[in-house]
């Protein structure tokens, strides 16, 4: 398989190139909230427990900037910006849902209780 470089850095295969994009602790959680409806900043906060000010807002950005969400600023006072799901995040959805359900199925298996996320 060849080597492919986006934006100066080097790929070595498409799963490493998309988990790029979409991995890490709080991107997928980010999408999974945002198919259902927009949210503003702080209802994000308040909806994902545990991620930092400065988390949020960092991958909001890179979210945007790879084109899964969209960043709405709203010229008012105090300022109001909303962020929503774009056609390429609703492409990434059924992989979120099926990454979520197999944590699910691997949770069971440890004995936890998932009740909570079924």
């Amino acid at each position: 398989m060849p080597d492919f470089i986006y934006k100066g850095k080097v790929y070595y295969n498409p799963v490493e190139f998309a988990m790029d994009r979409l991995g890490g602790t709080w991107k997928m959680p980010i999408l999974w909230r945002l198919k259902d409806k927009t949210y503003r900043f702080s209802e994000l906060k308040r909806a994902i427990e545990h991620i930092s000010d400065k988390m949020l807002t960092t991958q909001l950005r890179e979210l945007e900037q790879d084109g899964f969400i969209h960043r709405e600023v709203f010229p008012v006072v105090p300022p109001k910006t909303e962020y929503s799901i774009t056609e390429r995040g609703r492409m990434a959805i059924p992989i979120v849902e099926t990454l979520r359900n197999f944590g699910i199925d691997l949770m069971e298996m440890e004995g936890f209780d998932v009740g909570y996320y079924r």
